[in-house]
């Protein structure tokens, strides 16, 4: 799983690429955990290489919209294949964020 995050003026967008299962959530959640701060403005979540997402995944993306619902900011999912998307709709993600 290979993480890259941008910072824009306005906007933070990251990057993700592989398969985020357990193993690798564990990995990279320290990094975007930290973007928790920064949850006031806008943070784009592009899954355009982001080929699965278990349980684990899911908590991340939780985790951030928690963070930018208590401080303003906004979560956007981009590029989501139809496996994530149906993972989405199965838990319901799809009405938690907004997704282009």
């Amino acid at each position: 799983m290979e993480v890259k995050i941008i910072r824009e003026s306005e906007e933070i967008i990251v990057f993700l690429k592989g398969r985020m299962d357990t193993p690798a959530s564990i990995e990279i959640a320290p990094q975007i955990n930290a973007l928790t701060e920064d949850a006031g403005g806008t943070i784009i979540l592009d899954c355009t290489e982001l080929s699965y997402i278990s349980s684990s995944g899911l908590r991340i993306f939780i985790t951030l919209r928690k963070a930018a619902a208590e401080k303003g900011g906004r979560i956007i999912v981009r590029n989501i294949s139809n496996e994530i998307r149906s993972v989405f709709m199965m838990t319901g993600f799809l009405n938690l964020f907004e997704i282009q």
